[in-house]
């Protein structure tokens, strides 16, 4: 590691220009507009840009933000604030520098405000100084509950952030305490000093940050209590500042100044050959563990402005050894730009194509070895450098990386072959790595989907969209609908603005989340610049919001609508969580189309799954809520079809991130007359789905057939020829193919590599026979395929899919054997019908009893 001292003496003039935002040509004097139809291209965009017709922008030369307007329902996103009182009417939603077009913050809620305002409005001109404009929020007293509050924001031309007012006012009869604490959301690396709150961008490549301190302006010469007092009729005004910036650094730099005792200083970041070193960061130590990031502009340079004292730096960019220094800021003392000079690049270069030469989207892991670490790339939310992974969206790119010995792993999806290769990365040196991904698996016919994942829109999680398509793309999913949480939206756009749209294929719907069930559903029309975009509002009744989805902006017949995530215990069989059966929401199955029995990752090193032969267990020590019981959804769910209750399995990912959380772990195979995702019809797979014409796995790729038919399908027959293919890429293994006979696992159809190692291939084709099954009663067919000794760490590293086993297995097929028609059985498969307030205790019995 090279280090550097520095003693900043001199004048840097590119510094005090950047923070004081001098230099460069004004813009429109301050504003404030009240948004309509025609416009709305005015709303400032950005990653967490939430404005909508009636909300407020507020403009200077220097900045923009959007103010919320007064409605019943306003919200940035769902996540804002949850619950009944998390609406934030008349709270600052975006901000960003003029014209970036860089929104990173969710909201800013003055006082942590929430719930029903009195009024939002435009201040007149009269009421602010010349060069300033504002937006005010008014709760008065009899919407308060006895305090009036005052929410006034201000923009002011030439400073770079918004001055938030606020008067507290007690008209009521008694004394009362406020905590004056500001809440806002959205934002990454967050802390704290030296009477500033900061915030970063939570990816850093998109070069943001805030900062929020009191201030003594606009007629306030006070700073407030922690806590403040207000006797009837006592009226107290405080000022706030929120800057933004390039980074969190420039944004304290701009908040310091406003509040006064900051001395300015600049850093200028190039590279060996003195290019600007634009993707490097500067972290400076502001007390012991607490670090503030500047991210250098185009020309490399980085402003600060911090209170006197001395300082530990350094600069970071990946693949190149860090430099480290110290400044020291005094009162009266001019200082002075430094410039750093960045050794050489570590970089490794990839291309990656298919077996017909094309470049395709893949996933790179970079796993350390011979004493080098695991990289860390990144947040796991970003798909360019999510902790030890690289996700891309065409094979040709480049990755930064540090000096050392690296195995490399590059896969795509669970179709293509993968390849391993060990490199040594000098110092400044370029690898290259060339490799090509060889689609093994034969899925004619039928295309891999996922109905339900997220990014940044949906409020609860804040993986950037581009990113989630890039995931998508680089585990190889072919259809995907958009279902964020209670938001209309289209990924469209952005698939064909990554140039993905020969490899993914997506129709706007969402995710409609409550209180209680959720329910995933496709194709609804978003309505642009809309709250929510447009989305039908949650009922806390799992059958009310899915007969409204089908009906919502007019009726669909093949609108798709499936529960997410079931408590099965809950919907189907104890609805008021007595711990008695009362059949749950009745009807709830005759109107869905289908229920996730597989949700991101199942725990099979616990024993759960479809073969686990249990509906139910207690949590062990080790796992999250030890102790507690975990419904095993696969095993109620067969308890179900028992019941004579038929609604369909489907697998998700229901990724929230992309590292850990990401796509690819289940994922569900629907039939397809086109094999081209740039073609697919998404009423031929909604239609397909309701036939139940669905295949779920982690891996292998099985296909089934019973007397010709479909799974899904009605078939009449006493004995049935079971055709089944598993095939399996070349980092993933099956060791045994179970039929389950109405839920139960059959031992004379049960066929393992060591019970019959001669049905067992170990090529592509894992297991091809024909099975034949006598029955006796009506029965539902469904065939699993396992690799009970195998797990999934070749192609998710050290992402929470490792763990899986690969499993695979397919709706059921019906078998009449008597000719009258197919009747359920009522089997509960050895085990009570699961309901809440169930003992561990008892369920211990319960399966001690089940062995015997």
């Amino acid at each position: 590691m090279k280090k550097a001292e520095m003693i900043v003496l001199v004048s840097c003039v590119f510094a005090l220009l950047a923070v004081l935002g001098l230099g460069t040509g004004r813009v429109a004097a301050a504003e404030a507009v009240e948004v309509t139809r025609e416009r709305v291209d005015e709303l400032p965009g950005g990653k967490e840009a939430d404005g909508i017709i009636g909300d407020f922008v507020l403009r200077s030369d220097k900045v923009e933000a959007v103010i919320s307007h007064k409605a019943p329902l306003r919200r940035a996103n769902m996540s804002t604030f949850y619950g009944d009182g998390g609406a934030t009417p008349g709270c600052l939603y975006d901000l960003t520098l003029r014209g970036a077009d860089n929104d990173q913050i969710t909201i800013l809620a003055p006082l942590d405000q929430r719930g029903e305002v009195s009024y939002v409005r435009i201040v007149p001109r009269k009421e602010v100084a010349a060069n300033e404009a504002a937006v005010e929020t008014v709760v008065t007293a009899a919407v308060g509950k006895g305090i009036f509050k005052r929410y006034r924001y201000i923009v002011t031309d030439g400073v770079q952030g918004v001055t938030v007012l606020t008067t507290l006012r007690n008209e009521g009869k008694a004394p009362v305490s406020i905590k004056m604490q500001d809440k806002w959301t959205g934002l990454g690396r967050a802390n704290y000093s030296k009477g500033f709150l900061w915030g970063d961008a939570v990816d850093p490549a998109d070069k943001a940050g805030y900062a929020l301190t009191w201030v003594k302006s606009h007629g306030v010469d006070r700073t407030p209590k922690g806590t403040e007092r207000l006797e009837p009729g006592q009226e107290l005004t405080v000022s706030r500042f929120l800057a933004v910036g390039k980074s969190p650094l420039d944004a304290v730099g701009v908040a310091g100044l406003r509040r006064g005792g900051a001395i300015t200083a600049g850093f200028s970041l190039h590279d060996e050959n003195g290019k600007p070193a634009d993707s490097a960061a500067l972290q400076v130590e502001v007390e012991p563990g607490k670090t503030l990031v500047g991210y250098p502009d185009d020309s490399g340079n980085v402003a600060l402005a911090l209170p006197a004292g001395t300082y530990a730096w350094r600069v970071e960019d990946q693949g190149r050894e860090t430099v480290t220094g110290t400044m020291k800021l005094e009162e009266g003392v001019d200082v002075a730009g430094e410039t750093v000079k960045l050794g050489s690049r570590s970089v490794v270069t990839f291309s990656i194509k298919d077996g017909a030469g094309k470049s395709i989207p893949c996933k790179v892991q970079f796993a350390g070895r011979e004493g080098t670490k695991n990289p860390n790339l990144g947040p796991q939310n970003r798909a360019y450098g999510c902790r030890d992974q690289w996700h891309s969206e065409r094979g040709d790119f480049r990755v930064p990386l540090a000096a050392g010995k690296y195995r490399i792993t590059v896969t795509r999806g669970i179709e293509y072959s993968h390849f391993v290769k060990e490199i040594e990365l000098a110092q400044g040196r370029t690898v290259a790595v060339e490799g090509v991904l060889r689609r093994l698996v034969e899925t004619k016919g039928w295309v891999s989907t996922d109905y339900h994942n997220h990014s940044t829109p949906s409020g609860d999680n804040t993986c950037g969209t581009n990113d989630r398509i890039i995931n998508l793309a680089a585990e190889h999913i072919e259809f995907a609908p958009t279902t964020e949480h209670n938001r209309l939206y289209d990924w469209g756009p952005h698939i064909a603005a990554l140039g993905l749209g020969n490899e993914l294929a997506t129709v706007p719907g969402m995710e409609l989340t409550g209180p209680g069930g959720h329910l995933n559903m496709f194709p609804l029309k978003p309505v642009p610049r809309t709250q929510d975009g447009g989305a039908p509002v949650w009922e806390n009744d799992a059958r009310i919001n899915a007969l409204h989805l089908r009906d919502f902006q007019g009726l669909e017949s093949d609108r798709w609508v499936h529960l997410n995530h079931p408590r099965m215990e809950v919907e189907f069989f104890d609805r008021n969580g007595d711990g008695k059966l009362d059949g749950g929401y009745v009807l709830l199955g005759e109107v869905l189309d289908g229920l996730e029995t597989e949700n991101f990752v199942t725990q099979f090193r616990y024993g759960d799954g479809i073969l686990a032969g249990v509906p139910y267990r207690v949590r062990k020590q080790g796992e999250r809520n030890a102790g507690s019981i975990a419904m095993i959804r696969e095993v109620i769910w067969l308890q179900l079809l028992n019941q004579g209750t038929r609604v369909w399995a489907i697998a998700v990912a229901d990724a929230h991130s992309v590292w850990g959380n990401g796509v690819g772990g289940w994922r569900t195979y629907v039939p397809s007359s086109t094999d081209d995702p740039g073609k697919i019809d998404w009423r031929e797979l909604s239609r397909k789905s309701k036939e139940g014409q669905m295949v779920l796995t982690t891996g292998p790729f099985l296909n089934v057939t019973a007397n010709g038919a479909l799974p899904g399908a009605d078939i009449e027959a006493k004995e049935v020829s079971l055709d089944v293919k598993v095939q399996c890429t070349d980092w993933i293994d099956i060791d045994r193919v179970q039929v389950l006979v109405n839920g139960r696992q059959r031992e004379d159809l049960n066929f393992t590599r060591k019970s019959h190692p001669g049905m067992f291939g170990d090529g592509v084709v894992k297991f091809e026979q024909s099975l034949k099954v006598m029955l006796d009663e009506d029965s539902h067919l469904i065939v699993v395929a396992m690799g009970e000794n195998s797990d999934l760490k070749t192609g998710y590293g050290t992402s929470d899919q490792a763990h899986m086993q690969p499993c695979a297995y397919h709706n059921p097929i019906f078998v009449d054997v008597d000719g009258n028609g197919f009747r359920a059985n009522g089997d509960t498969l050895g085990f009570p019908l699961p309901t809440k307030k169930m003992k561990p205790e008892r369920v211990i019995e319960l399966i001690e009893e089940a062995k015997k």
